[in-house]
């Protein structure tokens, strides 16, 4: 028998057909009690009266009779309360058992709608329901339910197509540009404010390019497109994004510590943990204060890879920590050189590897990112 949960419209259901069957035996045994206290008994008078006449005699064999035939009706009136007693309790268990099984079989079609609806995700919407069956409620709900997954697909179908347009219809007047310049300030003896322009322009089209690269990698992480997984660990990832920000860490003076044992594995797509690792460590580095300090750790337990990025700074608001996740949220007009999609970016990866991101203020100033990966074996080589 299915299980009903607590709290859940089965148990409701059951409740409801209990009470319902409950009152209705109530009022049938009360109907029966009533019926039965107006009727009486007809039983023989204990011993033969004496023959004898008179009224004094003939009153006393009333009597007699009388407290006989009311003895007989209490003993019938307790026996038939008891009886009703006992047939209450088991209609009670009978009808709660009932119930639950009818409710379990009227709730059983939603359920189903409701595993199937569960188990379809983001890229499967050309999956339906397809229930069959009568023209009922049920029956509309599961169509209800198909319409609305064709248009999330018709419209899922169309956003993807135009961040795939996007990107390169404006990666085409970008790279126009970026020729353009470089034709100009290739001429002989340039102007220099022709060159000084030309730094200008580089510099905004290497921000608009970085913003439109963060961009496809976000609409890319939030639509689940992990077709080139396998495994990665997350101390090489770690190791290259900290290469890459050498000059900077020594520029600003920054002590790194790393602490990411190798082995630290997870099964994702290499692209996007590559760059959920390079967002993190870039966000340490560039919004650090100068002689400041970052601390990497990371750890592999049974079934999750934790990857922390911690760094020292100035004490910030928990609230304002917290809106970091979404995209274009900064902290303090110190950001405002950056696009905003970093540690949204982050999150969004995250999650498409079924795992999360936690930001917490430190204490003592600073900043504490947490990322929670569900980990891989390692397959072990001969």
């Amino acid at each position: 028998m299915v299980r009903l949960r607590r709290g859940t419209v089965g148990v409701r259901f059951t409740l409801l057909y209990t009470v319902v069957f409950l009152l209705s035996g109530i009022g049938l045994l009360g109907l029966t009690l009533v019926l039965a206290s107006g009727t009486v008994s007809s039983t023989s008078p204990v011993g033969t009266p004496p023959a004898q006449d008179g009224l004094t005699t003939a009153e006393q064999h009333i009597r007699l009779l009388e407290d006989q035939l009311a003895s007989v009706h209490e003993q019938q009136s307790r026996q038939l309360l008891a009886g009703s007693v006992v047939a209450l309790t088991v209609m009670a268990i009978v009808s709660l058992l009932l119930g639950r099984a009818l409710a379990a079989r009227v709730l059983r079609p939603l359920r189903l709608i409701t595993d199937a609806t569960r188990r379809i995700s983001a890229d499967d919407l050309d999956r339906r329901l397809s229930v069959d069956g009568p023209a009922d409620e049920v029956k509309d709900l599961a169509d209800t339910i198909d319409d609305l997954l064709e248009r999330l697909e018709a419209s899922f179908t169309a956003q993807r197509r135009f961040v795939a347009n996007a990107s390169h219809e404006l990666r085409t007047p970008l790279a126009t540009i970026r020729a353009s310049l470089d034709v100009a300030v290739a001429k002989p003896h340039p102007a220099a404010a022709t060159v000084t322009l030309a730094d200008r322009v580089r510099t905004q089209l290497d921000r608009v390019e970085h913003l439109l690269d963060g961009f496809l990698v976000l609409a890319r992480a939030q639509h689940g497109v992990l077709a080139d997984t396998t495994l990665v660990d997350l101390a090489d990832c770690v190791g290259a994004a900290l290469r890459e920000r050498a000059d900077d860490l020594v520029t600003k003076g920054l002590r790194v510590t790393v602490d990411v044992p190798p082995g630290t594995v997870v099964r994702g797509s290499p692209t996007l943990l590559a760059r959920l690792v390079d967002n993190v460590v870039d966000n340490a580095v560039a919004h650090n204060e100068n002689g400041g300090w970052i601390e990497v750790t990371g750890a592999r337990g049974a079934e999750e890879a934790v990857l922390v990025v911690e760094t020292g700074g100035q004490v910030l608001d928990q609230r304002e920590v917290d809106r970091l996740a979404q995209p274009f949220e900064r902290l303090g007009v110190e950001r405002t050189g950056s696009s905003g999609l970093g540690l949204s970016i982050v999150a969004a990866v995250a999650a498409a590897h079924d795992g999360r991101l936690t930001l917490l203020a430190r204490a003592d100033g600073g900043l504490r990112v947490s990322i929670v990966l569900p980990g891989a074996k390692v397959p072990v080589t001969a």
